[in-house]
C-alpha cells in the first residue's frame, strides 16, 4: 500500500488499534491526548498529514462512552482541520445505537444525535460493526460501513462440533441475523418472544422453534447486565433444551453485575468479539479478534477496492 494515509487511536482500546497496526504492517501515529485540570480533554497530532487520508480508531467503553466519544469528536475535528484529505472513522462499538426510536412519550433518538454530531465533527466515513438495528446507516449523511462478525462466529462454532445445536434468536428483532448464522452453520433456529417491563430488564415469554434435546446457542449484538441471555437460558431449560447453553454475541459490555450473573448462570461458553476491551474476563469467555477484519476493510478503502464483498 502507498503510504499515502496515516493512523492514530483514540485511548478506548489500545490493544485493538494494536493489533489493527500490525495487521497492515504499519505503526500508529503519533498524538498527544490529555486532560486539563478542570476536566476537560485535550487532542493534538504530533505529525503531518497534510492531504493524505487518515484513519481513527476509537470504542465506546462500558461506563466511559461519553469520555471516548467526546475525545473521538476532537480527534475528528483536529484532523480536519490539519487538512486530512478524508477522516475515516473506526468505531467498533458505537454507543447509545439501541435508542434508535421512540418507544414513549418525549424521548429522544440518541443514535441519530450522535450519527449528527459524528459528522458535525467532520467524519467523512465511518466503519463500525452489527449495530443494533441495520437501519441505523441511514442516520449518517456520510458513507457507513457496518460489518457483521457472523463468519467468525460459524468458523468457531463449526469447529466446536456441539452435539445437536440450535441458533437462538433472544428476541423478534435478531431474527433475521440469527437465520443466517443458522443457515451458514447448517442447523435450525428458534426465538424467543420477550417484553421488557423497564430498561434493561426482560420477560421471556414463549420459545418459538423446536430446542428439546438441542445445544442452544444463543446469538446477540451485544451483552450488557445479562438479564436477557439468562432469562433466554433459563426458558430453553424449561423448554426441554440442554442444559449446556451457549452465547454468542458483538459486544461484551457487560455492566453491573453481568459477569458475576453469568458465571453464575446455565451459560457454559460466552463468545464475544475485541470490539470492546474485556476487563477481568471470566473463564467462561472466549474473545475472538476482530481487529484483523477492520484492518483488511481499511486496506481496501485505502486501495479503492470493494468492501461489500468482506462482509455480504
Amino acid at each position: 500500500m502507498k503510504k499515502e494515509y496515516k493512523i492514530f487511536a483514540g485511548s478506548s482500546h489500545p490493544e485493538f488499534a494494536a493489533a489493527v497496526v500490525k495487521s497492515l504492517h504499519t505503526k500508529l501515529g503519533k498524538m498527544t491526548i490529555k486532560h486539563f485540570s478542570c476536566g476537560e480533554k485535550y487532542v493534538k497530532y504530533e505529525e503531518t498529514f497534510r492531504g493524505q487520508e487518515v484513519f481513527l480508531i476509537q470504542t465506546c467503553r462500558t461506563e466511559r462512552m461519553n469520555d471516548d466519544l467526546v475525545e473521538l469528536f476532537l480527534m475528528i475535528d483536529a484532523a480536519k482541520r490539519s487538512f486530512a484529505k478524508s477522516v475515516h472513522v473506526i468505531l467498533p462499538y458505537f454507543a447509545y445505537s439501541r435508542q434508535d426510536k421512540i418507544h414513549g412519550p418525549r424521548e429522544g433518538i440518541s443514535a441519530k444525535l450522535f450519527a449528527d454530531l459524528l459528522v458535525t465533527a467532520g467524519a467523512d466515513h465511518v466503519v463500525t460493526m452489527h449495530l443494533h438495528s441495520d437501519q441505523t446507516q441511514g442516520f449518517f449523511d456520510v458513507p457507513v460501513d457496518n460489518l457483521n462478525p457472523r463468519r467468525k462466529f460459524v468458523e468457531y462454532f463449526k469447529k466446536k462440533k456441539l452435539t445437536r445445536p440450535v441458533i437462538v434468536s433472544p428476541d423478534a428483532g435478531g431474527a433475521k441475523d440469527a437465520k443466517k448464522f443458522a443457515d451458514e452453520l447448517g442447523v435450525p433456529f428458534a426465538i424467543l418472544h420477550k417484553q421488557r417491563p423497564e430498561h434493561n430488564k426482560s420477560e421471556v415469554t414463549h420459545v418459538i422453534g423446536d430446542v428439546k434435546g438441542r445445544t442452544p446457542i444463543i446469538f446477540d449484538d451485544m451483552v450488557d447486565t445479562g438479564g436477557s441471555v439468562i432469562g433466554a437460558a433459563e426458558a430453553l431449560i424449561k423448554s426441554g433444551a440442554n442444559k449446556n447453553i451457549h452465547l454468542c454475541a458483538t459486544h461484551a459490555i457487560l455492566s453491573g453485575d453481568a459477569r458475576k450473573n453469568l458465571d453464575k448462570s446455565s451459560v457454559v461458553e460466552a463468545v464475544f468479539t475485541d470490539s470492546l476491551p474485556i476487563e477481568k474476563p471470566s473463564k467462561k469467555f472466549k474473545v475472538i479478534s476482530v481487529a484483523p477484519f477492520f484492518a483488511e476493510v481499511m486496506k481496501n478503502v485505502i486501495e479503492h477496492k470493494s468492501v461489500s464483498k468482506l462482509f455480504f
